[in-house]
Formats: structure tokens, sequence, C-alpha cells
């Protein structure tokens, strides 16, 4: 069942079955059965929380069937019970049928078992108990199957059966006791020599007769033999029908070969040798036709596969490789031994190589296809993939890096969490199927790079088994191979599995080993290496917990496997390419050593393609920019770690009107803008499978690395296919115009407008030659003029759009762009993009047959039979027009000036005034026009087709209109204003000058002079006055005979007129008022009612109501 379990702990290999024990010994699928696990010796022996079991049934011979609950849910799957220390047991209750819902008509011939932690993230590996038939049964109960003894050991064997019965027991079919009707036997035994041991347990009951039989071994002393000559690591097929076996392990007493050669068990005769950290030895008499399964048993207690595999069976997952994927693998040896096993054949099929001398394409100038065969192909094969390489060819790409296709932990992964660095994932196909891919690929002159994960590896790492402490669930402290933890201490995103030691020479050694292995076996003809700055054993803490920081310990690391890559094939050396994302300055010194590094540009180039201008600056893709020495900036839009462009265009992509990037169609034209500045830079690029069909599933679609649509329909959806189009045509424009390759360019890309433009120059071209190539996009939302600023002037060639001419006559004449529209111009054709220029030498718009003046000045205007026509510049006139100052004052003028000088004829026409005239100076004037529009013509003495018309307007003032209210909340004058350019308002004596339509200006309290003017005296003046009274208050209200008011009124009269509710008039007075002070008004002899108070004085001027009672 281990194919649901993508394990990221160490998983011990071997179990010893003492474990796990029964109760009853025997038991049968009719018993109630009680497990008890001991946790000595597994990665859970020192965990103190809850322990689960994960388990199910071998039914009809089918492994892991009927499991209870599912993986890591603690309320469905059964929870043990702590006894003593490290023992824990649960019940299967009241029979196996039933605890695990099986048929009783189904055979049960075992119990399978993971026992975890409570979070799952410590666990066993899968012990198997076995179930045996109803009837007569024996078992041996001591010792177990395959333990190891020391010379002289003795021991008690034990022996139960089901049913009382005659026992007998056997040791190397000698006997050695007996018992009558009994259950039970027991005898002691020593072991007098070294070598292998059968014992054996017969039962007889009447005619009935059953045993059990087990192996037990006295090993001998490791002999010391200096290594045969011309052997490396692994299996080494010798030439002669023998092979021998290396192994590298440090600080180890013993290992054994064990496999189907010696049937899997511990045998004298397969104890390997020893010479210094190294074990070796020599098999003859196999049959080199059959393909050998096999491991190493180090110190009678680690099992594991050859760390050199180059192919691997995996118990748990190759059952699930289609036979269509890998034809014909082997049967795993199930029942001999556990965990993943190596295989050779010493007549393995060699594949023929069809291209054995490809040349790889320069460094520099590289297109890489990122591709994951799992998503790229419906198969998930190398099979599959070879199908569309034609696809790939066309779209021009030189490079595919594969995402990593060794050996990692189950079938369907991203490949980062790698087990056997040789041994290539059958889940992608077979060795040759492989080879036949890189073959096809060189054919069509594409290299092929390996992505390679060396800074970390996972559980099932043949090179972590070696060295385990199980007490701290890490690796060792002697391991050579492993950190016991992590460098980047406080980054758990960073702890990926288990940390390589790249200061070990033996890390070291083996990972050269590893590159050229692929180099040589596959051809491969580079490296991509993740996570390159896990290289090193600096401690990273706080704000630098990603390790981004200058480091020289891992720069030299870094270089000397460069190094390696480097020198095996000079010359032709194979790529270095690191994803590194360090700071610049160890970046600079990598690349200027040779390195290429991974550019991540997803998020900038993004934004522009969302049509949003903040962080939208893509200048860092040019590694002059990083001040690098050499294009080794292998920049890319997306990656298999980055989110899709397109995805976010449709989902969050900027609008302005009618124009909307969440449209497919629109978010589809820009990312053929978005090619457009990313192919043409200078240096590698790299793009991610299907960006150039606008893939839009999200990244976090099933899950971040869980498998995503193949959509290869796409490729029928026209908008979709014009992206690969353009895309396919800029990388021909790059791969093959030197001026893409060349170190005179700039990239202007941080306009906040979203406009862009490129300019390259190769100064070695010659005047036939492309030198110059200008580059100008739109990434806003509205269409915007953008300035080309052309290299120089003269003819220029749209490339995309059939090389048509441009003409310049001005290199900072404005364009026009559409939002997300971009054009490429050269000043030569390109031979690689068809030519729709019809044959027309000067370039005047006539074919040349028909051209009658076959050398025009460039830019002049020609008729139809290509002579030129006369003309003057477009700025050549420049006319104002000056409207009347007032109404019907009939002064308007009309001023023209010329650039050149000539003799002009000039004619006006309109409201009612025809006239004509001529001119020789810089300077021509109309005057006394009435208001309208005029047409205004000029020809030039004996240019007799010559003509250019204007049209100019005369205007009138309207008269001024000033509309004012007071704003009752604020208390403010509010003036619009109507009629003039400029207007004077004078307030109580102040002018204020202005060219505003509204206005608000503050009144005191009293009266208040206004005045409003254009300075214009015929459109009139508007003045008035307005009084603004002070407020006030006023108690009691209703009164009895008083009443007080109170205003802000200081040192002036006040007029107070009392009326009553029909308007008569009953008291008249005057009060003097001083500081403020309040002012009484006696009421005491008015008659009950409802009276009216006018106030009325210098600033002040209201009427209140005042109820008398």
């Amino acid at each position: 069942m281990k194919k649901l379990l993508l394990s990221t702990l160490f998983l011990l290999s071997v179990l010893a079955y003492g474990q796990v024990t029964t109760t009853p010994t025997i038991p049968t699928a009719n018993d109630e059965i009680t497990i008890t696990f001991d946790a000595t010796g597994t990665p859970l022996e020192n965990y103190t929380g809850t322990i689960y079991a994960h388990t199910g049934a071998t039914v009809n011979g089918a492994d892991w069937q009927n499991v209870i609950g599912t993986w890591g849910n603690n309320t469905t799957q059964p929870e043990l019970t702590n006894t003593s220390g490290s023992i824990y047991e649960f019940t299967i209750t009241p029979n196996i049928y039933t605890y695990y819902n099986i048929n009783t008509t189904s055979t049960i011939t075992q119990l399978s078992f993971v026992f975890r932690s409570s979070d799952g993230g410590t666990q066993t590996t899968d012990i198997f108990v076995p179930i045996y038939d109803d009837g007569l049964n024996i078992t041996i109960t001591n010792p177990d199957n395959n333990d190891v003894f020391n010379l002289s050991d003795i021991i008690n064997i034990e022996a139960e059966i089901s049913a009382a019965a005659d026992l007998e027991i056997f040791v190397n079919d000698i006997s050695q006791q007996t018992t009558t009707n009994s259950t039970s036997i027991i005898t002691s035994y020593t072991f007098n020599s070294t070598g292998n041991y059968t014992i054996k347990a017969v039962a007889t009951q009447g005619a009935e007769i059953v045993e059990d039989e087990i192996n037990v071994f006295v090993p001998t002393a490791t002999q010391n033999e200096p290594l045969p000559a011309n052997v490396a690591n692994g299996f080494n097929d010798n030439g002669d029908g023998t092979v021998t076996f290396v192994l590298l392990a440090p600080n180890k007493s013993s290992v054994y070969l064990i496999g189907d050669f010696n049937t899997w068990q511990l045998n004298e005769n397969y104890q390997m040798k020893k010479d210094g950290d190294y074990f070796w030895i020599t098999v003859n008499g196999l049959n080199a036709d059959t393909e050998y399964t096999y491991q190493y048993y180090i110190d009678f207690s680690i099992k594991i596969a050859d760390p050199y595999s180059e192919k691997i069976l995996d118990p748990n997952n190759d059952q699930y490789i289609p036979d269509t994927t890998y034809p014909n693998l082997i049967s795993y040896p199930d029942g001999k031994t556990e965990g993943i096993v190596s295989t050779f054949k010493i007549n393995e099929e060699e594949y023929v190589w069809q291209n054995t001398s490809f040349t790889k394409p320069d460094k520099e100038n590289l297109i890489i296809y990122e591709l994951l065969v799992r998503d790229f192909t419906e198969t998930d094969t190398f099979k599959d993939a070879i199908t569309h390489l034609d696809y790939l060819e066309q779209l021009g790409i030189n490079a595919i890096e594969l995402m990593p296709v060794n050996e990692f932990e189950g079938n369907d992964s991203w490949g980062y969490n790698p087990s056997f660095y040789m041994a290539l994932d059958k889940a992608y196909g077979t060795k040759n199927d492989l080879k036949e891919f890189i073959d096809e690929c060189h054919k069509r002159g594409i290299a092929v790079l390996a992505d390679v994960v060396f800074n970390h590896s996972y559980g099932q790492s043949p090179l972590l088994h070696m060295y385990w402490d199980s007490s701290n669930n890490s690796p060792s402290t002697d391991s050579p191979f492993y950190n016991t933890s992590h460098n980047l201490v406080d980054n758990t995103s960073a702890h990926w599995g288990y940390d390589f030691n790249h200061e070990s020479t033996y890390t070291v050694n083996f990972f050269n080993d590893v590159l050229g292995y692929w180099m040589s076996e596959y051809k491969i003809d580079g490296f991509r290496f993740d996570f390159t700055k896990g290289f090193s054993n600096t401690i990273y803490t706080g704000a630098d917990n990603w390790a981004s920081a200058y480091d020289a310990d891992r720069i030299a690391i870094l270089k000397a496997y460069a190094d390696h890559v480097w020198a095996h094939d000079p010359g032709n050396e194979a790529y270095v390419i690191f994803e590194h994302l360090a700071e610049n300055s160890e970046e600079t010194e990598l690349a200027n050593y040779g390195i290429m590094l991974w550019g991540n540009m997803n998020h900038s180039y993004n934004q522009n393609t969302m049509g949003y201008s903040s962080d939208a600056d893509i200048s860092w893709i040019s590694y002059q920019n990083r001040g690098w020495n050499n294009p080794h900036v292998v920049g890319y839009m997306e990656s298999h770690d980055e989110e899709r462009l397109m995805f976010k265009n449709l989902e969050f992509g900027n609008s302005e009107g009618d124009y909307d990037i969440t449209v497919l169609e629109t978010a589809l034209d820009r990312m053929e803008t978005a090619g457009a500045f990313f192919f043409t830079v200078p240096g590698p690029k790299m793009i991610w499978q299907f960006g150039e069909l606008g893939y839009d599933v999200s990244i976090d679609f099933n899950g971040r690395t869980g498998n995503k649509p193949i959509r290869w329909e796409y490729f029928d959806v026209p908008a979709r296919k014009e992206v690969y189009d353009a895309w396919s045509k800029l990388i021909k424009l790059k791969l093959n115009e030197p001026v893409f390759k060349t170190d005179n360019f700039t990239i202007d890309a941080g306009n906040s407008s979203g406009l862009k433009s490129i300019h390259l120059t190769l100064d070695s071209a010659g005047n036939d030659e492309l030198k110059h190539v200008t580059i100008i996009g739109n990434f806003g939302v509205s269409e915007q003029l953008i300035t080309p600023d052309f290299q120089t002037e003269g003819v220029w060639y749209e490339f995309l759009n059939g090389n048509l001419k441009y003409i310049v006559t001005d290199v900072e004449k404005q364009i026009l762009l559409q939002p997300g529209e971009f054009r490429i111009f050269g000043n030569q054709p390109t031979s690689l993009l068809p030519n729709d220029n019809i044959p027309d030498d000067d370039s005047d718009g006539v074919i040349n047959d028909d051209d009658l003046c076959p050398e025009t000045p460039l830019g002049a205007r020609v008729d139809y039979t290509g002579c030129e026509i006369f003309n003057l510049p477009e700025t050549n006139f420049t006319l104002s027009a000056s409207s009347e100052t007032c109404r019907n004052a009939d002064n308007g003028t009309i001023s023209v000036t010329v650039e050149e000088n000539l003799v002009y004829n000039v004619s006006v026409s309109g409201n009612g005034l025809n006239i004509s005239d001529s001119f020789n100076t810089a300077n021509w004037i109309l005057e006394n026009l009435i208001a309208g529009e005029y047409e205004i013509c000029f020809s030039v003495e004996g240019e007799a087709n010559y003509q250019q018309c204007f049209n100019a307007i005369i205007t009138q003032p309207e008269d001024l209109a000033v509309a004012s209210k007071i704003n009752s909340t604020s208390g403010k004058l509010e003036l619009n204003l109507k009629g003039g350019d400029m207007y004077f308002v004078t307030l109580n004596g102040v002018t204020t000058e202005t060219d505003l339509n509204y206005l608000e200006l503050s009144l005191k309290a009293g009266v208040n002079k206004i005045s409003v003017s254009t300075g214009i005296e015929c459109q009139g003046k508007y003045e008035k006055d307005i009084f603004v009274s002070d407020k006030i208050t006023y108690y009691p209200n209703p009164t009895t005979n008083k009443v007080i008011l109170q205003s802000n009124t200081q040192g002036e009269n006040i007029n107070i007129e009392i009326f009553t509710s029909d308007g008569r008039l009953v008291k008249k007075l005057v009060k003097q008022t001083e500081a403020y002070s309040p002012v009484s008004i006696e009421t005491a002899g008015l008659k009950p009612g409802n009276y009216l108070f006018r106030i009325t004085g210098k600033t002040i001027n209201t009427t209140i109501k005042i109820i008398k009672q």
C-alpha cells in the first residue's frame, strides 16, 4: 500500500519477524488475534505518543487489500495500547473475516502492517504476518529466519503446533530432538562451525505430516583483499562471464551479497571482501541472458539495493506500472527479502545509437523547453513524448530540460524526491526508451538536459539506509554522505528530505559518478542542478534563512562540479545550469566562471501581460543589467515552480473600456507581445511546457505537484496557435540572426505607461547585413504613442508583418500602438520570414516595372509613375487664429509662419470672403476677420501640382454670465462664471484673477460688494451687493415679560419692530449694543399671542417669531 505513502522519513529496510508476535502463535482467519508490536530497533523506538496501525490483508494473492481506514486518519485506523516500555498491542476481533470485511470464501495468507505515529511522520516499513489454513500447522518460534549467530553460540530451537502431534527438530537434516503427542518442542543447539544452517520442525499426526523450515547463518571474519583492477562502484561486467560487485561502505564490518543466484540466503561463498572503505566480490556461474535481482546485506542488520543500480524493483509501486509502459518487467522476489532490490543482466539489450556525433547548440543561444513527461504525454512515457518531437522542432526550441527522471519515490511525482540516482524511473519507460528519445532529439538538433537533485534525498535512498540513527530519526553522525540536520536551520520550508554533505569527498565522488554515468550511458548534454544554494554546510538562520548570502565555500564546491561536467567532453562541453537564485554577487562570480543560472522573471512578465505597471520592469533578464560578463542568465517567464501567466491573465487581467485582458483572445495576444520582449534579449531562455499555447490551468490545480490536464487540443484553437506561431518566428529570429547575439543592446522597460522598447546593434555587420533591430511594445490597456528612437534613418523592415518596408525619415517620429501591440523592425529584411514587398528598388511604393523615375529620393512623394511630386515638410506651415475681441468687433486674425523660403500663393475663403495674395517672407497675416470658419490654401510659384489647404476658425467672445448663490450650509458665496478665458473677481475691494469657472468666496457680516469682469469691456461687468446678517439668538420663547437678544454685533444701534401675526406694528424701539452684551426687550405690555420681531442694523437683518404668554 506504499503507493499511497510518499515517505518523507527513513524507512528501516529490515524488520525481524520477532518485532510482531501473535496470540495465538499460529493464527487462522477464524481466530481472534492479539497483535503485539515491539518498537525496539524501529523508527518508533523512542516515540512516546500514540501509535496507530495501517493494516490490510493479502487476499487471494493480492497484498494490501481491505485496508482499515485511510492513512493518517486517527479516528478510523486501529490504535495500539502501550502495555510496557516499547511493547504495544491491539486485538483483531471477532476474527479476520469480520474485522477486515473479507468474504469468507476468500483465501487469506497474511496480514500487512505499517505502524505509525499519530501525525504519520514516523513509521515502520511493511510488516507481514502469516495466516494459516485451518487444520494442522507447525511454526518455528525461535530462532527467526535468517538470524545470524556467532561461532560457538548456544541457542534454543523452539516450535509450536496447532494440535497435539509427534514432533521432531532437525538441523541440517540431522535429528536433534523428538517428542510425542505434544503441542510444542524445544532443544538446545551449539554452532560449532561457520556457514549456513537449515532448521526444520516436523509434526506427524496419523497419516498427516506438516513441517516448517528456516535458515540461520554463522559468519566468518571478513577477509581483506585488494580490489581487482579496472572495477568501479556497483555492478561490473568483466567480459569473461564473471561479474564483480563493489560497494563503498566506510565504517562497516561485513557485507554479503544476496540474490536470486544464492536463493536469497546468507552464504559464506557470497561474503564480500574488504579493501579499505570498499567491499567487493566476483561471482561466476551466471546465465548471461538471465536478469537477476540482488541486495547487499550489511552487518547483518541492513539490506539495501545497490546505490549504483541502473534498475531497481520496488515491491510497493511497480505493480502500478502498466505493461505498455515497461513491458516484461521482471517480478519482485516476494517472500525472499524486503525492500527495494537491484537488478542486472550480463547480456543486456544494447541500444544502437543513430546519432553518434551530436554537436551541442551554443549555450549562450539555448532555447530550453522544460518538460515533465507525466504532464506532457497522455501515457506518461518517453515513447509518447517522441511522437511530439516534431511539434517541438517546429516551435524551434533547441534544448529540452527533463524534470528528474532518475528513480524517485512513488510513481507520480515531479521527481524532486530522489532515491536512486543512476536508475531510470520505470514509470516513464525503459532505458532504451529514454535513449531513443534522446537520439530522436539529437536527430532534430535538440539537446537534452537532465534535472538533477543533489541537495537532498528521501527515505528510500540506500546511502541513507546504511547510516541511520533510529533513536534520533536522522542520519547518523558517521554518515559519509549526509549531514545529521539541515543547515537552513529555522527554514523548515527548505527541509526537503535529508541534507547531503557536499563538503564530504564521499558525497562529491558519488555525484561526480552520477554525472558521468548520465553523460556516458544516455548521452545527456547537460544538467540543471536543483537548489544549489543548499550545497553548503554554512549555517543560515533568520533573515537569510534561504541561504542567499555570498558563500565562498559553496562557490568552490559548485565550481568543482562544473569542472567535472565540462571535462567529460572538452570542445563539446555539456551544459551546467544552476537553480541558485542567490545574491547577485555570488551569481556574478558563478556566471563569469561559465555557469548558467536560472533567472526567474515570472512576476515582472506577468505584471506586463496582466496590464499593470507596478513591478513590471523586465530589464533584469539582461545579463548586462546584472553586471555579468557573459549572457549566462537562463531567463524564464514560467517554470514548473511558477504560476502560469495565462491563468493570472484570465483571473486578474486589467481592463479599460472595451479592452479586457480577462477575455481569452486578448490575454493570448499579450502572450505574443511578452514573447517579443523575451526571446529577443540576448542570452539563453527557457519556456515551460505548453506556455507556447497559452496554458491556463493553475499550478495549484489538483495540488501544486499533482497531475495537470494535458491540453494538446489547444493546438487546434486559432488564437492559441497564433501564440505558437509568433513564438516560433521569434525563436527562429533569435537563433539565426546574429544581431540577437550582440552585446550592444539596450532595454527600456521601466516606463510606468507600459511602453517598452529594445534596441540591438551588431557592430560587426556589413552594409547588406542586419545591423539594427528596434522593438516597441505597448503593455498598457489603452492606445498610446511611442517614440521608437530608430538607430538610423532609412528603409526599415517589419519582420513579423511580411518584412514590409517602413520608411524612417525622422527617427523620433511617434508610432501609435494599440494596447498589447508590438512591432519589430530591422534595417534589413530577414530571409527567415516571408517577404511580401513588391520589387521596388527606390522604396517609393511603385513597382520597378512601372517606375519611370527609379532613383527617387527616400521619403519623397511620387505619383503613379514613380516620379517625385513636389512636396513640403508636414511642419512647413504653422497657422494660428486670433478671435474677435468683442462681439461684432470684426477684428479676428489668421497668422501664417513658413519654414521654406519660397514664393507662396495663398487664397482664403469663407463667410463671404474670397481673397488671394502672395508672399515670399517667413510670415503672413490676414486681419479684420469676422467670426466663422475659413479655408486657407497655399500653392508654390512654379509648382503647378502642389497645393495644401488648412481650416481655421475665428470665434467671438460670449457675454459675461454670472450666477451667484449663498450656500445655506457653509455660508459661502458660490459663483458660476461663463464667457471668458480669464476672470477678475473683486470682493470688498480685493481683486482675484482666475481662469476657473467656479469659485467659493467667504463673506463678512453686513454688506458685501462684489464685481466680476473678463478684462474685456464689451463682455460686460457683473456687480452686486450681498447682505449677510449676523446670527442672533434669543430666549426665553415663549416668554411672559421680556425677550433677551444675543449676537456678535458690537457698538452699533439696532432697530427692533414688533408686529402682530396679522402684520400690525405694535411697538418700535432702538437699542445700543456694547461689547457683545445681551439686549433686553420688555414684552409685559403685549397681549398674549404670536409676534414677529424684525431686527435690523448695520450687520444684521433678520426676523424672529416670539410667543407671548
